[in-house]
């Protein structure tokens, strides 16, 4: 008698230690690289936001070290962004009135607001809800955005004051000025603009560093501040005990609208570049996790008055292209920073502000390409989404147009989920498939049977109308029928609206002397619907069964 084989045991396999040490010398080079990029950026964008340039620094460590903690994604590098700088410079001017020190207060009350919503949406698990914006809006946000930071870096590169926020405005009064521009300036941002674009072409070279170095040796040597370039000062980063801002409710109230819209444009910019790379590398990620992560960098960064912070894309991407595997690489990252930061931040202040102007005109000039827009063009409705996204940022200024594009995508996903349609279903050539008769002419109606299915979930804004598009449609069937099968799979759930409206829809079938039957009901929207005396009643069929099935149950009771 043979001895069995035993059976196979089946170890987890490691990885050679080569491969270990390549992955983390990936992220190490990674974190270099990324570095370069970070501070500069960082400086660059608290100028963007009318803010001292330790507010990007700050937000840079808070939003590194809470994601590196809470965060999922591999790649994503969270900090602050163009996007978010714009926002805040045009809410807090909006409100402070020229108050300096109002402007800063609101600063800090805006981000502390913005980390309490994303934490409000972990608490409430909204992560699902990914689609904030529309991409056709927010890709026509962000190249309406690009182009009016862009022009309004090169108004301070050759220091003309412009008076309006709006690209419709300030454009005439930035050309009327052309005698007054400083080309000294300019010549620095050109020269600082090329080396940029010719270091970024050596991939993990920290082009970003390597241009901050080169511009601080300007600074010290040249003497720019002679032919009228600006130096960026010094950065005093001593960290300002946590506390509340003291602000009247009526300002917390418009804050509030306002963090809102933050959130908004912050989550839908993170969410976009934070699933792209999940999803080209398989990686799976928690939108719930990262809404936690979001929320706690804000909210620190906000107690320690920095900038709001976000997964802006194009650092995202630049930290993927060299190299990155883990999350290692931000916090290699943010070492390097806090060591330039505490090594050379003296010599950071001689920093030309032309310099910091190129290294934003780098960042945002990848979202002037035409070639993310163009697939929209191609669908008449996303075509005129982008153009009005567009023309919103351009004519209305950076809040407006993000309020308006905010209001775009509500509507658009408002008019979407409230479509009242009702679909009839026939039998696709006497098989199981059931599909819409308005579309498959071919299919066959079911003598006797009724079968319907709402195009969307039923919810408090449609069902009332769904429904009675379903009445009317049992009223005039053009051949008698006996059963009605109402298909509800689209509706996970019911809100309470939704029930209400279902139990006089089961009152009035059964006045009209139909059997009905609710088939592909959910377990949930099941369990509310068990409640209601209406279904006993009436003889109501609850049932999770395929609408086939429900058919060949119809059939069989009458027969």
């Amino acid at each position: 008698m043979s001895t069995p084989p035993k059976p196979t045991t089946l170890l987890p396999v490691a990885h050679p230690p080569a491969t270990v040490r390549q992955r983390r010398l990936g992220d190490l080079l990674a974190g270099l690289s990324v570095a370069g990029l970070l501070l500069p950026e960082a400086v660059a964008y608290s100028t963007i936001a009318a803010l001292p340039p330790q507010a990007g620094v700050i937000a840079l460590f808070a939003g590194l070290l809470c994601y590196g903690l809470f965060g999922g994604s591999r790649f994503a590098i969270v900090c602050a962004t163009s996007s978010s700088a714009a926002v805040l410079a045009a809410a807090t001017a909006s409100l402070a009135g020229g108050d300096s020190a109002l402007r800063m207060t609101l600063a800090v009350a805006l981000v502390l607001v913005t980390g309490v919503f994303f934490l409000l949406a972990g608490l409430l698990k909204l992560g699902s809800v990914t689609a904030f914006i529309a991409k056709p809006v927010l890709r026509g946000f962000a190249f309406g955005l690009a182009l009016t930071i862009i022009l309004k870096q090169v108004a301070s590169i050759v220091d003309v004051p412009l008076s309006n926020g709006n690209l419709v405005r300030f454009l005439p009064q930035l050309l009327e000025q052309w005698p007054q521009w400083n080309w000294a300036g300019a010549a620095v941002a050109g020269v600082a603009l090329a080396l940029l674009w010719l270091f970024a072409r050596v991939r993990c070279l920290p082009g970003g560093l390597l241009v901050l170095m080169a511009g601080i040796a300007a600074g010290r040597w040249l003497d720019l501040p002679a032919h009228g370039v600006k130096l960026i000062g010094v950065i005093e980063l001593s960290l300002e005990v946590p506390s509340l801002p003291v602000l009247p409710f009526f300002d917390w109230l418009r804050l509030g609208e306002l963090g809102f819209a933050m959130v908004m444009i912050l989550y839908a910019e993170s969410y976009g570049s934070i699933s792209a790379f999940a999803l080209k590398h398989g990686d799976r990620v928690s939108s719930n996790r990262d809404l936690w992560a979001l929320g706690a960098g804000n909210l620190l960064s906000g107690l320690f008055h920095g900038m709001p912070v976000g997964a802006g894309y194009s650092v995202t991407s630049a930290n993927e292209a060299a190299g990155a595997t883990s999350r290692l690489a931000g916090a290699v990252a943010a070492l390097v920073v806090l060591f330039i930061v505490l090594t050379m931040l003296p010599w950071i202040a001689l920093t030309p502000e032309p310099v910091l102007a190129a290294v934003v005109i780098h960042a945002l000039s990848r979202g002037l390409s035409l070639k993310p827009l163009g697939r929209y063009f191609v669908w008449r409705r996303d075509r005129l989404l982008v153009i009005c996204a567009v023309v919103a940022v351009l004519v209305l200024g950076v809040l407006d147009g993000l309020l308006m594009a905010v209001a775009i995508s509500v509507v658009l996903m408002l008019r979407q989920m409230s479509a009242a349609d009702i679909q009839a279903l026939g039998q696709m050539g006497g098989g199981h498939d059931y599909v819409d008769l308005g579309r498959h002419p071919q299919a066959r109606e079911v003598p006797g049977v009724l079968v319907l299915r709402p195009g969307e979930q039923l919810f408090f804004a449609n069902v009332e109308r769904i429904l009675g598009n379903a009445l009317r449609l049992i009223r005039h069937t053009p051949e008698p029928v006996h059963t009605v099968i109402l298909s509800l799979e689209e509706s996970s759930n019911l809100d309470g609206t939704s029930i209400e409206a279902l139990a006089e829809f089961f009152a009035r079938v059964g006045e009209e002397g139909k059997h009905l039957v609710l088939a592909r009901l959910k377990h949930r929207a099941k369990q509310g619907l068990l409640a209601l005396p209406e279904a006993e009643r009436d003889g109501v069929m609850l049932s999770g069964l395929s609408v086939d099935d429900a058919v060949q149950a119809a059939l069989k009771r009458q027969a």
